[in-house]
């Protein structure tokens, strides 16, 4: 089975192109998905992630994203110590999944992953499709989606790879700053060649 890595930076439609590989057909792996499902209520990972970082539980016991974002974006040693409690844990239940696609007979796995690169993971890829879009979309669509300031989208670009960096790593790139139709027909195009359906 390979398995093509999946990236971009924060805010450059990743999750849109990956639904749009998903609806030809593709298999992915999500690691944001994975990454939320090792901290879910009640698993080790949650429980270490509270002993770790005091009061980012909400009332119902579960994880307070947000609180726990301002803590580890604002604070380098903050974010290295979550991501060695929940990176572990991630590469375990990734390689679980991919065990089961392979043992179902499925040719190509897509792994996407916002830190591909930056985690050294691209290096074990059979390629990797980064997802691109201008700086300028990145910083407006974090506003809008996520009501950050500039202060706080500047600290969230700052913690990741600049997308030029990433380029430099990418098999495939999807260019995300045109419309939904220019995006979909790139996607059609890389998946028909990494998939051999073309």
């Amino acid at each position: 089975m390979r398995v093509v890595g999946l990236t971009g930076g924060i805010a450059s439609g990743k999750s849109t192109v990956s639904a749009m590989f998903r609806a030809l057909g593709a298999q992915v792996i999500d690691a944001d998905q994975v990454a939320r499902d090792v901290v879910a209520t009640g698993t080790p990972g949650l429980e270490e992630v509270a002993r770790r970082f005091p009061g980012v539980l909400d009332g119902a016991g579960q994880l307070d994203r947000a609180a726990l974002g301002a803590r580890v974006f604002a604070d380098a040693t903050e974010r290295r110590a979550l991501e060695a409690i929940v990176h572990p844990r991630i590469r375990e239940e990734v390689a679980r999944r991919s065990e089961a696609l392979a043992r179902a007979g499925v040719p190509v796995v897509l792994y996407d992953a916002a830190l591909l690169i930056e985690n050294g993971l691209h290096r074990a890829m059979d390629g990797v499709i980064l997802v691109s879009a201008p700086e300028a979309v990145q910083r407006a669509r974090l506003g809008a989606r996520d009501g950050l300031d500039a202060e706080a989208i500047s600290a969230r670009l700052a913690a990741q790879l600049p997308l030029a960096d990433k380029r430099a790593h990418a098999t495939w790139v999807v260019d995300n700053g045109g419309t939904l139709g220019e995006t979909r027909e790139q996607v059609r195009r890389i998946w028909e060649e990494i998939s051999g359906s073309g």
